[in-house]
C-alpha cells in the first residue's frame, strides 16, 4: 500500500490528500501540496496516488507517506492491485487506522468521495460535483473554465488555507543527472550545445499533428540553429521514428523506448526546448522549467495545458472546438487522416513560436 513512509514525527494534523491516476494529474497536484505544506508545517501529509504515475514526484519534500490506490481501469497504467472487494475494503481499514484529521478530495469521482468519506476523516473538503456534496464537509465549486492548477488551489482558498504561488516543480537525484550527463557526453553533445527536445507521438493518433510537419519541423531547426535534436517516446512508438529519422538530413539523438521515466525527466532538464503534442511529457517538461510549445487540436488547454511561464500553446479554434474526440463521427478526415483543427497548425508558425522561446532564453542568459 505504501510507497514511502518518511517520517511520523509530526506533531500536527493528520491529513489525508486524494488525486490519483495520469502523470499530468499527478504533476499538476504539487502546488497544492506546497501550499499545504507551507501552512501545516508540523502536519503528517499522506498523498494517494497511483503507482503508475507516482515515480514522476519522487523528491518532493512536501508530503510524508506516498499511498498506493490501484483499483482495475481500462488505463493503461493501472496494475489492478486492489482488484478484489477484499482488497478494497483492506484499503479503507488501512487509511481509517491512520486516523487522519482531514482528507482534501482534488479528484472528481463519486467514488474518490466515498473514499474520503470512509476515510473517517471528520474533515472532507473537496468539489461538489457528481452529487458528492452530502459526503463531504466542505463542497468548493469547480470551474471548467481554468487550470486544473488553479482549481485545486481553490480547495485550499476555500477552507481557507493562504496560497502564496503556483509553480510546478520536480526533483532529479544526483544519479539521474550524471545519467543525463553520460547520455550526452557518449553522442559527442558539448556541454553549450543546444539540445531541442521532440515528442511527436500519441496514444490517439488523430489527436497528433502529423509526422511529416515534425520532420520538416526538425529539418527546419537543424540548418537554422545547428541544433542537435532529440526525439522522445516510448517502444510502441519506435517503427514510426523511423519514417521521420530517414528524412533528416543530420541523424538525431533518440531516447525512443530506451529510457525509464526518471531518465526522461533528466534528459529533458537538458533540453533547451521542447515541441510535442497533447501528452504526459508535456506535463513533464513544464514541471522542469523546460520551454516548450506544446500543439493542441481536439482538446482544449484551458484546463490542462501545460502550465508555465515559458510554455506556449498552438491551436486553431474551430467551430466544434473542442471535440468529444470520436474521431471520425462528427468532422471528416483529412487526406492524412487527421481532423481539420490539427491539421490548421503550419510549421511555419510552430518554428516561430520556438525560436521566439529560444531567443528569450538566450536573453535570459546574456542578462546573467
Amino acid at each position: 500500500m505504501t510507497m514511502a513512509a518518511m517520517t511520523d514525527n509530526r506533531t500536527g494534523k493528520r491529513i489525508l490528500v486524494l488525486r490519483y491516476r495520469f502523470i499530468g494529474d499527478t504533476i499538476l497536484t504539487v502546488p497544492f501540496l506546497r501550499n499545504l505544506r507551507r501552512a501545516e508545517p508540523d502536519a503528517y501529509i499522506a498523498w494517494v496516488v497511483a503507482p503508475g504515475s507516482s515515480e514522476v514526484i519522487q523528491g518532493t519534500p512536501y508530503v510524508d507517506e506516498l499511498i498506493f490506490w490501484d483499483p482495475p481501469t481500462i488505463h493503461a497504467d493501472s496494475r489492478s492491485t486492489h482488484k478484489t472487494l477484499g482488497d478494497k475494503l483492506g484499503f479503507i481499514r488501512e487509511l481509517r487506522a491512520r486516523r487522519f484529521d482531514k482528507v482534501y478530495v482534488l479528484k472528481r469521482s463519486f467514488g474518490s468521495a466515498v473514499i474520503g468519506f470512509l476515510s473517517g476523516a471528520p474533515k472532507r473538503v473537496g468539489f461538489a460535483t457528481e452529487g458528492r456534496s452530502l459526503l463531504l464537509t466542505k463542497g468548493v465549486p469547480y470551474r471548467h473554465g481554468q487550470h486544473e492548477v488553479q482549481n485545486f488551489l481553490d480547495v485550499l482558498r476555500a477552507d481557507g488555507v493562504p496560497v502564496v504561488d503556483d509553480h510546478l516543480e520536480a526533483w532529479l537525484s544526483a544519479e539521474e543527472k550524471a545519467f543525463a550527463d553520460d547520455f550526452f557526453r557518449e553522442r559527442g553533445v558539448g556541454a553549450d550545445e543546444l539540445v531541442v527536445g521532440m515528442h511527436p507521438f500519441a496514444a490517439n493518433p488523430p489527436r497528433a499533428w502529423h509526422l511529416d510537419n515534425f520532420t520538416e519541423l526538425a529539418r527546419a531547426l537543424q540548418k537554422r540553429h545547428a541544433c542537435r535534436i532529440l526525439f522522445f517516446g516510448g517502444p510502441r512508438d519506435k517503427e514510426a521514428l523511423d519514417a521521420i529519422r530517414g528524412g533528416l538530413d543530420v541523424p538525431p539523438l533518440e531516447a525512443v523506448g530506451s529510457t525509464t521515466l526518471r531518465q526522461t525527466m533528466a534528459l529533458l532538464s537538458r533540453c533547451g526546448a521542447l515541441i510535442c503534442n497533447d501528452s504526459g511529457i508535456m506535463h513533464l517538461a513544464a514541471s522542469l522549467q523546460v520551454p516548450l510549445v506544446a500543439l493542441f487540436g481536439p482538446q482544449s488547454p484551458v484546463k490542462f495545458g501545460p502550465w508555465g511561464k515559458v510554455c506556449r500553446v498552438v491551436r486553431h479554434d474551430f467551430p466544434c472546438s473542442p471535440c468529444r474526440q470520436r474521431f471520425f463521427t462528427e468532422c471528416e478526415p483529412s487526406e492524412r487522416g487527421r481532423p481539420a483543427c490539427i491539421e490548421a497548425i503550419t510549421v511555419e508558425e510552430v518554428l516561430a513560436e520556438i525560436e521566439a522561446l529560444l531567443a528569450a532564453g538566450d536573453r535570459e542568459h546574456t542578462d546573467r
